[in-house]
């Protein structure tokens, strides 16, 4: 038996060594249940296994710790020939929480591999790891489109400036919704209203996705100029963006958005009616409160209750 203070560890520790990649699985399922961090060292031993199950299940299994150790094995297995392992790697990484973690990282951006690339800007997303910047703006050139769309949104979270004139470009322009769509949702960092006329070219765009993220992000920015463009956008086809168009109306406090929203409180789609409601009491006119007096007796409990809500709020600015 290998030298291990618990005897089941020591016993777990035998059975990753036995013929069977059966056997050396269960193993690491076993390992997986182990609390503290004594046990870590098998499971990313178990990471270079023969067996492309074992593989992927201690990729897996690492998903729960973040140490250079891991982190760095787990990496590898992004190149790993079986798919299923590098599906599984990818997942692990995609869990990272420590800006420390994207050290190990960075070499994986250059990859000769759009899945290696994608998956490891994806990894490092959430870490706001400012090493990562460089590599993400020369990704948004990548060929792949996944490629481009997880640097956009590596990008976006680290609020990065210097790329909104591209992350502008790639809104309007790019040939996939998806990416278009993540490019505007990046646009929300902005800090002035530069951005305007790309996201109200958004709001016309093909994809009902990418007009959704645009009703939004131009109410996370509080644009006054977007008001009419998203008054029109009430009457978009998807109810969705109708959705969110109120939603950013009332975030504006729009007087100019009052007639559309009055008309929605009276719409077939209840949580239109329900945002509708939320936005008038953001904007608290006296003008809307006949209506919401109205709608505070709509037969849908979640309208009523904004209704109510949008009717204290009024009468208190009052």
């Amino acid at each position: 038996m290998t030298d291990y203070d618990d005897p089941e560890l020591a016993e777990i520790a035998d059975r990753l060594r036995a013929p069977d990649a059966t056997v050396r699985r269960i193993a690491v399922l076993a390992l997986a249940d182990f609390d503290g961090d004594e046990h870590l060292p098998l499971l990313v031993g178990a990471l270079g296994d023969a067996s492309a199950d074992v593989r992927a299940e201690a990729a897996q299994a690492l998903e729960a710790f973040e140490t250079p150790e891991s982190v760095a094995g787990v990496a590898r297995l992004l190149a790993d020939d079986d798919e299923d392992v590098r599906a599984a790697a990818a997942q692990s990484l995609a869990q990272l929480k420590l800006a420390s973690s994207a050290i190990a990282l960075l070499p994986y951006l250059a990859s000769d591999d759009a899945f290696v690339r994608a998956a490891a800007l994806r990894a490092v997303r959430e870490l706001r790891a400012p090493e990562t910047a460089a590599p993400a703006l020369a990704a948004l050139g990548d060929a792949d489109p996944l490629v481009r769309r997880e640097a956009v949104s590596v990008l976006g979270w680290l609020k990065h400036a210097e790329a909104l004139p591209a992350l502008t470009t790639l809104a309007t322009g790019d040939p996939h919704a998806d990416v278009r769509r993540a490019a505007v949702g990046a646009l929300g960092s902005a800090t002035d209203d530069a951005v305007l006329p790309a996201l109200l070219s958004a709001l016309r765009d093909g994809a009902w996705q990418v007009r959704e993220e645009a009703a939004a992000t131009l109410g996370k920015l509080r644009l006054q100029g977007a008001a009419a463009a998203l008054i029109a956008a009430l009457d978009d086809p998807y109810w969705q963006v109708r959705l969110r168009a109120a939603r950013s109306l009332g975030r504006l406090r729009s007087a100019d958005a009052l007639p559309a929203l009055i008309a929605a409180l009276t719409h077939t789609i209840s949580n239109l009616r329900k945002e509708a409601a939320l936005a008038l009491g953001e904007i608290a006119s006296p003008l809307a409160l006949p209506a919401l007096r109205e709608a505070a007796n709509d037969p849908d409990p979640e309208v009523r209750k904004s209704a109510r809500l949008a009717l204290q709020q009024t009468e208190a600015a009052a």
